[in-house]
Formats: C-alpha cells, sequence, structure tokens
C-alpha cells in the first residue's frame, strides 16, 4: 500500500516541479495563466448564481419596475438609449427584466468580483501592498468596466435575445442561453481590462 502511494504521488511532484521551474523561467506567462484560471472560475461561479438570483428577484414586483437610466443620444429608431436599459415586463413578455434583472446581474456580478479581488491579489499577484488602497482602486475600476459594459450591452443584449427567444423560437431555453451568453461577454471585458489594473495595484513590495 504504500509503495502505491508514492507511486501516484511521484506523477503530481513532478507536475508540480515542472510547473516551479516554467513559472521562474517565464513569470509573466505563469502569472497571465493563473489569472486566467481564476477568471474562468469566477465565471463559472457567475453563471451559477445568475439563475439563482434572477430566478428570485423574478417572482417580485421588481420586475414589472422600470429601470432606465443614464440617457445618451438615441437609437437608430429613434428611441432613447440608456446605459443601463432595463425596461419594465419580464423579457418573454417582450420587456426587459425591470428591476429584478439589473439586481440579478449587479449582484451576482458584485460577489463574483469580492472573490475575484482575494483570489487575484492573494493567488495570482501575491500582493502585500496596502489592501484597503488596492480595493479603493479596484472598486473605482469595477464601477468604470460596469458602465463600459453596460454600454456595451446595449448593442448587443436585445439582438441576442430576439434571435434565441423570438427568432429560433427557443423559448425561456432561448432566455436562458442568452444569460449565459451576455454573462460571457460581461467576463470577456472584464477579463481582459482588469488584467493590466490587477498589475498596478497588486504590486510586491519588498520586506522591510
Amino acid at each position: 500500500m504504500e509503495t502505491e502511494k508514492i507511486k501516484q504521488k511521484k506523477p503530481i511532484a513532478g507536475m508540480i516541479d515542472l510547473w516551479v521551474k516554467y513559472k521562474d523561467k517565464h513569470p509573466n506567462i505563469a502569472q497571465f495563466l493563473v489569472f486566467f484560471m481564476l477568471s474562468n472560475g469566477i465565471t463559472v461561479l457567475q453563471l451559477v448564481l445568475m439563475p439563482v438570483f434572477k430566478g428570485i428577484f423574478g417572482h417580485t414586483s421588481l420586475v414589472d419596475t422600470n429601470f432606465q437610466i443614464m440617457q445618451f443620444g438615441h437609437n437608430f429608431d429613434g428611441s432613447p438609449y440608456y446605459v443601463f436599459d432595463y425596461g419594465a415586463g419580464s423579457l418573454s413578455s417582450g420587456g426587459g427584466g425591470g428591476l429584478a434583472y439589473f439586481l440579478a446581474v449587479q449582484i451576482t456580478i458584485g460577489i463574483a468580483q469580492v472573490i475575484n479581488f482575494f483570489a487575484q491579489r492573494n493567488i495570482t499577484f501575491k500582493s502585500n501592498s496596502n489592501v484597503w488602497k488596492a480595493a479603493f482602486w479596484y472598486v473605482v475600476a469595477y464601477i468604470l468596466i460596469t458602465i463600459g459594459a453596460a454600454t456595451a450591452q446595449g448593442f448587443y443584449k436585445a439582438p441576442i435575445y430576439n434571435l434565441l427567444m423570438n427568432t429560433w423560437g427557443w423559448g425561456s431555453a432561448g432566455e436562458t442561453t442568452a444569460d449565459v451568453i451576455t454573462m460571457i461577454i460581461n467576463s470577456a471585458i472584464s477579463f481582459w481590462v482588469f488584467f493590466p489594473i490587477f498589475k498596478v495595484i497588486f504590486k510586491s513590495e519588498p520586506e522591510k
């Protein structure tokens, strides 16, 4: 039995040793790979949490509460363009999900980003800089990225839901698929924007 355990440990120890050597030789690439893996894990977490919160808020009157703010100009059809465009009514009835959908999205992303902050800081970048200062700049970046992602969502959200739910006739399955696609797009935007920001705010300072 002891011999078998030793044999099982050898491949694992070999892989760890190989990774350590690769990390020493290519620290920046290794750091990016760890960031990539953690980011994908966070994305999976969001895909799990999103339908949970959507289901919770979907059974409240918040669905019929209009949430359309930050108007900038107009759409091609002349209707007002909102950065956060969540019209009253369920998606299945042609609405935008209302305040219920907005809260489901933002709470999901908020939880994921809190976990992401500590995971990336402690595991990927191994930062020992001031955590409150890093948290402040992280929140600032999060707000700006959220507004940017919401602005981009105004161009692709409605066409994706309309295509899957109405044009292709997938109904509720199309709505769920569209939820996944929009969440992945949001995660992809955050992924490429956050990495250079993390390089700045998550620094390793020499021990005094």
